[in-house]
């Protein structure tokens, strides 16, 4: 079970399951046409009143042990529309990492009707607390189903669990990267907010439908918040969000689209002492497409300490987290299949303005940890009490988007340069176009580094393994602050590759 790094300067750990609540109340009554508005307007409402903060679960299901949490089991047989249709909805029990339970209702022709908890849903194996279970406990949250590989077999394609987080699958994957509802001040020092998702409304589906909706509502010290998902599974499964957020004060960062991933290490250093693996990571760079059509790669890491970049966009075009290297022989783990995780692409719905795409990287001694986080910051808000309204649509996929043609940074690598004080890079670009050009070609690199970096040596040459072509380069750095990089290939000033972007840590 992967818990998440909290991204403050003091990068201390946190399960990441740590926000949800039940509340039992009686069931939010909707006119027979419940929507989007009707959850916005029930997050506007509680704005105005004062933070209620989640009521944990008896102590006794947080204090269980992981092998004895994993006895405890949904019963398919009590699975939700499993009288019909191509969707299907099996609960999660609370206990362990989930301390806090959520309230789920169901939408469909005749209103709505809160889902009532009963352990009759579950198994419990060797576990001998089911009857001290309260009789309204709740749900820790849901996976959706959907025969996503088999045409009579139901396979999980989305999971809602813990605080905001929900994963989603594309066909033949493994769950890998998460997403949220909302990040608020990642990595500042004044420390992370976390947002949860306090209430479900699960709308049922028409038996031939090919989509799902779920509306949920979001709930923090600074602000609540209205969300509609509607998940289409496939090949690339698809997830359209639509937000509409309502202050209870500004935060000083909010943070739209967010993804949190997990980089242990990569072929840029060496493994670890006593580990047998390549490589460990479900992803290993930040795509961005700016607004301008440029595409920009950012290879992840594992820092010694908090690293924090910021790439300045207007009309950004997309971002994501993707997992670049797709061959078993990365890994070489037949149990997490690490090449099998999903690259998760954000595509703005409308124009997001002018802001700041933000990468949060926080070192991890542990595989488990989910240390890596990007998202959106909108450099223009309205003015506070105005609600907050964003859209965007989440691609999980395994191909990464844009032209293939296009030349990719495959691998970096970083060691000693000729000189005490230099440090040697060495990327590898592959493309269509870049396999296309033969060995003699007047190929070459623009480099550019921030303030204080100086570029001591550059070389470009066809790799005849490959087909692609290899940058190496010298840079001296500062020695007391980072230093960004930036670098792409050109032939005749015909742009070659992405542009490789770094930060090199003092």
């Amino acid at each position: 079970m992967r818990v998440l790094v909290l991204s403050s300067l003091a990068a201390a750990l946190c399960l990441p399951f740590a926000s949800l609540l039940f509340m039992p109340t009686t069931a939010f009554v909707a006119e027979p046409r419940f929507g989007f508005d009707n959850v916005a307007e029930a997050a506007r409402k509680a704005a105005a009143e004062p933070f209620r903060p989640p009521q944990p679960v008896p102590d006794f299901l947080i204090d269980i042990g992981y092998d004895d949490y994993r006895d405890i089991r949904f019963d398919p047989t009590q699975s939700l529309w499993r009288d019909g249709g191509r969707f299907q909805v099996q609960f999660i029990h609370p206990g362990l990492y989930y301390k806090y339970a959520v309230a789920i209702n169901l939408v469909d022709s005749k209103g709505t009707q809160r889902l009532p908890f009963a352990t009759k849903m579950f198994t419990y194996g060797r576990n001998k607390f089911a009857d001290k279970i309260p009789a309204d406990l709740g749900f820790a949250g849901f996976r959706l189903a959907y025969p996503l590989n088999k045409k009579n077999e139901f396979n999980h394609v989305i999971v809602f669990a813990g605080a905001s987080y929900f994963r989603a699958v594309a066909r033949n994957q493994v769950f890998g990267l998460s997403a949220r509802g909302l990040a608020i001040d990642t990595g500042l020092p004044s420390g992370e907010e976390f947002p949860f998702f306090r209430e479900f409304w699960l709308e049922r589906p028409a038996r031939d439908a090919q989509t799902a909706r779920i509306y949920a509502l979001l709930d923090s010290q600074s602000l609540t918040g209205a969300y509609e998902f509607v998940v289409h599974p496939g090949d690339r499964t698809l997830v359209n969000v639509r937000l509409r957020l309502f202050e209870r004060k500004r935060p000083k960062e909010l943070g739209i689209g967010p993804l949190t991933s997990m980089f242990f290490y990569g072929e840029e250093r060496p493994r670890p002492a006593g580990d047998w693996r390549p490589e460990v990571h479900d992803s290993d760079g930040l795509m961005i497409l700016s607004g301008t059509g440029e595409w920009i790669w950012r290879p992840l890491g594992n820092p010694q300490k908090l690293r924090l970049s910021y790439f300045d966009a207007e009309n950004l075009r997309g971002f994501g987290l993707l997992q670049r290297d797709r061959d078993f022989h990365d890994y070489e783990d037949l149990e997490t299949r690490h090449e099998l995780r999903p690259n998760a692409w954000v595509v703005p719905t409308g124009s997001w303005g002018k802001g700041q795409v933000k990468l949060v990287e926080i070192p991890s001694q542990k595989e488990a940890n989910d240390n890596i986080v990007a998202y959106w910051i909108p450099r223009n808000l309205p003015p506070q009490g105005q609600p907050i309204d964003f859209a965007y649509q989440i691609s999980y996929q395994t191909d990464e988007p844009g032209d293939a043609a296009r030349g990719r940074a495959v691998a970096t690598r970083f060691g000693a340069g000729d000189k005490d004080d230099a440090k040697r890079f060495v990327i590898d670009f592959e493309g269509a176009k870049l396999k296309s050009l033969p060995a003699d070609s007047a190929v070459k690199a623009v480099i550019s580094l921030g303030p204080d970096g100086q570029l001591l040596q550059q070389t470009v040459i066809k790799n005849p393994v490959t087909g692609g072509w290899r940058l190496a380069f010298q840079v001296k750095a500062p020695k007391d602050k980072p230093l960004e990089m930036r670098a792409f290939l050109q032939h005749n000033k015909d742009t070659l590759s992405e542009t490789w972007s770094y930060q090199l840590e003092p």
